[in-house]
């Protein structure tokens, strides 16, 4: 017994526990674990970066704690608002001093496209883990950088994809993999809106990489691979340009395209910058279907299939996803849907052969 009362002084218990049954003492145990913190700091305060912070007030496991900006009056404004310290907010010229910061678990990268990379690889080289929004990098060879020089540095590289961990999604995921809708053979997604602002870095080819691809068109490719639950083998793509003055040269405004995979399954999908309401993913199989409408908004997630629709309460993506990430990097929480680097890699890879497509007009081949 003395053993036992010694041990549960070094978990860190109350004395209360002494005198509970050992099945209720795990339980307070794992209770424990699950209440630390990722502390992480946000670079990029813009408006997907304020979503964020946002949705990390109601976070249980992920909290912000410092913040990355190239703008003072930004930095200002969110310090006062989340009670964030001077020792823990930089710039991106002195950001690397993070390493100095015990204060800081990880940062999450929410910055124009073309510098996901090389901020990225500064994170990891400062021993923070990297949270990357999406697309992970502009191509393979940077994303596959990435990934080497986080392994290098024994840090995780997380991707910032919310929708792996809504409930509604998970559910249709569930339900193909355990074949309720029988041999799946047919995805559609839709991914677009009428974009704005024609000055804004989504249409800077040197910042975005692209154009709707890069941005929206990402969903479907993911949503194609986690719904059908494999890893396509060809693409086709084409472009169509109605405005090339607001998208010019490398910027694409809708892209259509196709993928093979080795069941024989096929998806078809559309990304664009010049409609509206294309928000929508539809899976169909031998002995039944799914169909979500919105498909990747910010919710709620609108869900049905053959049986009826899917229920599932709606909770902030960036919530759950923060809450979720902070399980895999401090407990080793495995996710059905991976969300690491590795993941990032696999779109990335896809989206260079969409390009490739559009270009020569070819099938392309994917190893």
């Amino acid at each position: 017994m003395n053993s036992r009362r010694i041990f549960l002084r070094r978990a860190g218990l109350s004395g209360l526990a002494l005198s509970l049954p050992l099945s209720q003492t795990l339980a307070a145990m794992e209770s424990q674990k699950d209440d630390k913190i990722l502390r992480v700091a946000i670079m990029g305060l813009g408006s997907y970066g304020s979503r964020v912070a946002e949705a990390m007030v109601n976070s249980k496991r992920a909290k912000l704690v410092g913040l990355i900006s190239g703008t003072p009056s930004k930095v200002e404004t969110w310090k006062q608002k989340y009670g964030i310290p001077d020792k823990n907010c930089y710039n991106y010229e002195n950001f690397d001093q993070i390493k100095n910061n015990p204060d800081i678990d990880a940062v999450y990268v929410i910055t124009p496209n073309s510098l996901h990379k090389p901020y990225s690889i500064r994170v990891a080289k400062a021993g923070k883990h990297v949270i990357c929004e999406k697309p992970m990098a502009l191509n393979e060879a940077e994303g596959r950088e990435m990934v080497a020089a986080c392994k290098t540095a024994g840090v995780h590289l997380l991707v910032g994809y919310r929708m792996h961990f809504e409930a509604k999604t998970m559910e249709v995921v569930r339900q193909q993999r355990a074949g309720e809708f029988g041999k799946t053979l047919f995805f559609q997604g839709l991914s677009g809106f009428i974009i704005g602002d024609p000055t804004q870095w989504r249409l800077n080819y040197e910042l975005a990489g692209g154009g709707s691809m890069m941005d929206i068109g990402i969903y479907s490719i993911n949503g194609a691979r986690y719904m059908l639950g494999e890893e396509p083998i060809w693409v086709t793509a084409q472009e169509v340009k109605t405005d090339p003055v607001k998208f010019k040269e490398g910027v694409d405004e809708t892209i259509t395209f196709q993928m093979g995979f080795p069941s024989g399954a096929v998806a078809s999908c559309l990304s664009t910058y010049a409609l509206n309401n294309l928000d929508k993913f539809y899976l169909n199989g031998t002995k039944g279907f799914a169909e979500m409408q919105p498909s990747t908004g910010y919710g709620p997630i609108k869900a049905w299939t053959n049986k009826g629709p899917i229920e599932a309460e709606h909770v902030t993506h960036q919530t759950t996803q923060m809450d979720e990430m902070a399980a895999i990097i401090l407990d080793g929480k495995k996710p059905l849907i991976p969300v690491d680097g590795e993941e990032g890699l696999k779109d990335l890879v896809i989206v260079d052969a969409i390009y490739e497509a559009v270009k020569t007009g070819k099938k392309i081949r994917l190893a």
